[in-house]
């Protein structure tokens, strides 16, 4: 889990404030700004969702900077705290709440600091999201570039050989690419992947709602996307998990929560439930949204696994209404 990663990274002095104290709404006032941030993504046609370590602290995965994260322990020489391991994590109400928002058509795109893979394990479609500091399920083909999503973590760290090849043929009957496969975690020096950052950065840009869940935005240039909405004019509101941002002061809207909370909260107002997850599954390219009027979500022929293992098999369905 991020103990691991964390420990798996090189040396690197600065790793930002960590440690600072957890600041939370009054209940009232809560319950007002979460109805805000309803009427905000209700009105806007363009959300885009960023999402840092804080939406995974309930699945069992620590953070890094809060009052318990991996790094503020470090400093205080202590060890962390961990109640799960990746393989085993299960994705929070908040990665539901955020499959859900896609599903009918409320969300954009969504861009990611995580690289638990819960997002991509929740099923939210991969061609609607940017990871932007890599996957520990996924790794990478050096040469043709195809991503491979397992069902484990690929074993290592840094964009390193894993140990397989790639098995792709472009067509039947020639021979498999071959190409060297490679984890897609960063290290601390490494650059951001293209197609990533290029699509988080086009997706903010063109946003005229950005909302950011449990990220201190500390870490860049993925903590300056938000402010990119910001600088064309656009709304930007912030709901956060634990201490202030370091960009509050920008924000048009400033949420102190458990985002666990704040999302469920604001799943209420927008007369939308939060699915239960069934297990892990890939979804590669997103479907046609569900229609407002709609009883059920009918999956079409988009639904894939690249997986191996239990995320491989076929999707059954579900009863998604809106309410």
């Amino acid at each position: 889990m991020s103990v691991n990663y964390a420990a798996g990274l090189s040396p690197y002095a600065d790793k930002g404030k960590c440690g600072l104290p957890e600041v939370f709404d009054p209940p009232e006032e809560l319950e007002q700004k979460v109805w805000e941030l309803a009427q905000l993504v209700w009105q806007s046609s363009n959300v885009v969702f960023h999402t840092g370590a804080g939406i995974s602290t309930a699945s069992g995965i620590p953070d890094f900077r809060g009052p318990h994260g991996v790094w503020t322990m470090e400093e205080r020489g202590l060890a962390p705290k961990f109640d799960t391991t990746f393989e085993n994590a299960r994705p929070t109400k908040t990665h539901m709440a955020l499959v859900q928002l896609e599903r009918v058509g409320l969300l954009r795109f969504l861009v990611s600091q995580n690289v638990d893979g819960l997002h991509v394990r929740s099923g939210f479609p991969r061609d609607k999201l940017a990871e932007l500091h890599g996957n520990m399920f996924v790794e990478e083909c050096v040469k043709c570039k195809t991503q491979y999503v397992r069902d484990t973590v690929v074993g290592s760290m840094g964009l390193k050989a894993t140990g397989r090849l790639c098995t792709v043929a472009k067509s039947r009957g020639l021979r498999a690419c071959r190409g060297e496969l490679r984890d897609t975690i960063l290290d601390w020096e490494d650059a951001l992947p293209d197609r990533d950052l290029t699509l988080a950065d086009e997706a903010s840009r063109n946003a005229d709602l950005s909302i950011t869940l449990g990220t201190s935005l500390q870490i860049r240039p993925s903590g300056n996307l938000p402010l990119t909405t910001k600088r064309r004019g656009a709304g930007w509101s912030l709901s956060t998990f634990s201490p202030p941002s370091t960009y509050d002061r920008h924000a048009d809207l400033r949420i102190h929560g458990y985002v666990d909370e704040v999302m469920t909260r604001l799943m209420k107002h927008l007369g939308l439930e939060i699915p239960a997850w069934d297990g892990p599954r890939v979804l590669e390219r997103a479907l046609p949204p569900l229609p407002q009027d709609s009883e059920s979500w009918a999956p079409g022929p988009h639904y894939t696994s690249l997986s191996l293992g239990p995320l491989e098999g076929a999707w059954q369905g579900a009863s998604l209404p809106w309410a």
